[in-house]
This record gives structure tokens, sequence and C-alpha cells, in this order.
């Protein structure tokens, strides 16, 4: 999916011919005109290759316990790597030396690249470079009740326009929701996009900056044109613009519509995206302090990819229909049509609406 996300950036963004792009990317180009002639982003689906156990496998945490401690000795008292194998062949290791030499060549270039001691360097950022995103938890009265709200936070890290939007939870729909309203806000889509790991975005989280990123996310990802990016674990300063925004955001917004009563969850993002617009005329830009968030935001939106239509962001998933022709989803029931008893359907869930289809008919 990251490859083919790629893909329509160099062919759809940048106008690099599929013969280049393919090239570049090291797929063939039949492959690639494949991909692009599909109506939406799909996950390439590929046979499961059975994984492939090492003899070594049982053996390389010990392993890496011996060549960490030998780490701390003179290099007078460090084992060898044949020292290294015959401890573990009397331990019953019965492979070959190449994976333990191998073993131990990785191990010691990664903790030669690791890094010492921790740098800072400020970031800058040029116009219709990159947005920041986050979430943060805050807590208004909605419906007469006082509600945890999950807020999304949306940044341009080059003019500092920011938008906010509430929901009840962090999900796959509501983060795609909350791109479509941003985008469409801000007036365009950056190259970029800077994220933390959450879970709605990445499966896996790799050694440095490697990512196991979501089938769905990447999707999103392919329909905006944009490049997603992962900060290191524990380095919230890596999106520390965005990161701001949440303290200042409590200190002059949140305070506000804490003060106040709302009827439901959509009057109060309404009342969040106006508040959010009339604060970008009032604020100086950090880096231009003669200029307004406004005016540099006016300048940027000239830099940002006009916006496409809204991805369909949609979290699908089978359900059974019950003996009562109802379904179940998230601890809630739902009725179908009769017909459907004892069928299994596909569910999708938008943020303020459930869609089902038909099985048998194809059809929503």
């Amino acid at each position: 999916m990251g490859t083919l996300s790629k893909l329509r950036r160099l062919v759809v963004r940048e106008g690099m011919s599929v013969r280049a792009a393919a090239r570049q990317l090291g797929i063939s180009r039949t492959t690639a005109t494949k991909w692009l002639g599909e109506s939406e982003m799909r996950q390439p689906r590929y046979p499961k290759r059975a994984a492939v156990a090492s003899v070594l496998d049982p053996y390389k945490e010990q392993l890496a316990s011996w060549l960490k401690a030998d780490s701390q000795r003179s290099k007078r008292e460090r084992r060898g790597v044949k020292e290294l194998l015959d401890a573990i062949r009397a331990l019953g290791y019965r492979g070959s030396h190449n994976p333990v030499y191998e073993f131990c060549k990785r191990w010691r270039e990664e903790q030669a690249a690791a890094p010492r001691n921790a740098g800072f360097v400020p970031l800058s950022f040029e116009l219709g470079e990159a947005f920041q995103f986050d979430w943060s938890c805050e807590y208004v009265f909605v419906g007469g009740l006082r509600r945890r709200l999950e807020v999304a936070h949306m940044k341009l890290a080059a003019s500092r326009a920011f938008l906010l939007v509430a929901y009840f939870s962090q999900a796959h729909e509501m983060l795609f929701d909350a791109h479509a309203r941003g985008f469409a806000v801000l007036g365009g889509v950056t190259r970029r996009g800077i994220y933390d790991n959450m879970k709605t975005a990445v499966d896996r989280v790799g050694a440095g900056k490697q990512r196991s990123v979501n089938a769905r996310f990447e999707a999103m990802t392919g329909h905006y044109l944009f490049e997603a990016e992962f900060c290191n674990r524990a380095a919230g300063w890596e999106k520390g613009i965005v990161e701001k925004n949440v303290q200042d955001r409590r200190r002059s917004i949140w305070r506000e519509a804490g003060e106040r009563r709302w009827a439901s969850l959509e009057e109060l993002n309404e009342w969040l995206t106006a508040a959010c617009r009339n604060a970008w005329p009032e604020m100086s830009h950090p880096e231009w302090p003669e200029l307004t968030v406004a005016d540099v935001l006016q300048d940027e939106q000239a830099r940002l990819m006009p916006c496409p239509k809204p991805f369909d962001g949609y979290v699908e998933q089978p359900v059974r229909v019950s003996a009562t022709a109802l379904i179940h989803y998230q601890r809630n029931r739902y009725s179908v049509p009769c017909e459907w008893v004892n069928e299994v359907v596909s569910l999708r869930a938008y943020p303020d609406r459930l869609v089902t289809d038909d099985s048998r008919t194809g059809r929503w």
C-alpha cells in the first residue's frame, strides 16, 4: 500500500510519467498502470508467505546479552565471535557460523549508530510543506452530561493555522473525518503529514523509522496525495508545533467552551470551526511578528494542493444478523430488514451513521 501511495503522488501530483515512476519505485510499468487504473485506493492482495524460522532464533536473546555485557568490558577482555559461537554450541546450537557472524556484526553496527547524546535542532518548514496532527482529551457538557471528548488538532507547520474537531472516540472513521474537515477549512493539502505512532495509523513500530502502516490509513494518504511521517518513540518534540497548540487552545478556546452547554456534538464543532477562524487574524506569527497567522495562511494556501473530494472514510466489517433481525456494533443493537435474518452482511461505520450491505445483492 505504501508503494501505491508513493506512485500516485509521483504521477498525479508531481506529473511524472508512469514509466519513470515505475522505474524509480522498482516495479513493472504494467503493475503501475494497473494500480493507477483503479477507481479508488485498494490494498493489493498477495499470497501469504510462511515465515521461515532460523536455527539461531532460540539463541539470539542470549547472544545479545553476551554482546551487551562484553561492550562494558575493556577490549582485551571481550570475547570474539568464535568464542561466542563455541559458547552457544555448548548450549545446543547446531547451525553454521555464518548466522552468528551476521547477527554479531548487525548488533554492533546498530549500537555504533545509536545516538550517544541527545541534540535538538529548531524545526523550520516551508510554506505548503507539512501539517502536524495530534489528539487531546477534553471535558465539556454535551446534551446535558459532562462528556469526555477526543479532540483532533490539525495545524499547518508554516503558517500556524489550526483546526479543532471534537469526537467521542479516536476510531478510524473519526480520524478520516478530521482530515477531510481540516483540509477543507485550511484550504488544501500539504506535501507531508507528521504524526505520532497512534494505533489508528501504525500497526507495528519497527526499528528506527520503520513502521507497519495501517492499510486504511495508507489508503487515505494515497487519496489526498501526501506523505505520512511518524515521529520516533517518546519524541513529542518532533511535532512540537501541534503539541504546543494543545496547551494554548486549552487556555483560550476550551476554557470558553467549558463554560457553555452544548445541545449536540455537531453544534460544538460548528462553534469550534468559527472560533479557530476568528483566532487566526488575532494571533501574531511567531517567526514574522508583523504578520498575523491569517496573513501567512493566505500566502501558504497558494502553495497547497487543491483539496480533492473527501475520502470515503468508512471502516468495514462483516456482521451476522440475529434471529430477531438485529446486528451488534460496539455494544449496541440495530435493526435491519427481516429478510436478512441469519445472513452475514457488510457493515460500514462512519462518524455519524452505519450503512449495511446485503451480500446477496451487493447493494448498500
